[in-house]
């Protein structure tokens, strides 16, 4: 599994830089910068109002990847070892990205 460090901070599921998903997904197939990648599994958490106190944050997770350029992308998983996703302030997923991209 990949460590996550997460600084979308607005996301539902963040909690201490971690995230509170068992796996999330990276979007971004024909991306060619970590800018053209994004999160796919962002929600905003709309004014704060959502506390998660039914799950643990994760500091390592599966990554699903559609990033397919990417020289951690293996069969459309994140080989890794560890990744940021930043975005901080994010109203949409398109506004995140894997700040670890690596084109091939």
């Amino acid at each position: 599994m990949t460590k996550l460090d997460c600084t979308v901070t607005n996301c539902l599921h963040n909690a201490d830089n971690c995230c509170c998903k068992q796996a999330i997904i990276v979007d971004g197939h024909s991306a060619h910068d970590c800018s053209e990648t994004c999160c796919g599994s962002f929600d905003e958490n709309k004014e704060g109002a959502f506390k998660n106190v039914f799950k643990t944050p994760e500091s390592r997770l599966e990554i699903d990847c559609e990033a397919v350029n990417c020289i951690y992308n293996e069969g459309r998983h994140c080989q890794a070892e560890h990744i940021n996703v930043s975005g901080d302030g994010a109203s949409r997923s398109e506004h995140t990205q894997c700040a670890t991209f690596k084109e091939r």
